[in-house]
């Protein structure tokens, strides 16, 4: 993979933070949902937003 250029490496640290906040609030809203389908999608919502993270994270370490 190419070398990223600082504009590239910003936007890319604005997406990780990003996600990471979609994270801790998805987690959040799911563990105050009562019902248990909408419990269900917030959870599965953050832990893709935390799988999102961890790739984006990724393309930093390589």
């Amino acid at each position: 993979m190419a070398d990223l250029n600082q504009l590239e490496l910003q936007h890319l640290r604005h997406l990780i933070g990003a996600h990471e906040t979609a994270y801790q609030k998805l987690n959040t809203f799911s563990s105050q949902a009562v019902d248990p389908q909408i419990k269900q999608m917030f959870s599965k919502s953050a832990q893709d937003a935390l799988n999102t993270k961890q790739k984006l994270l990724s393309f930093l370490n390589n």
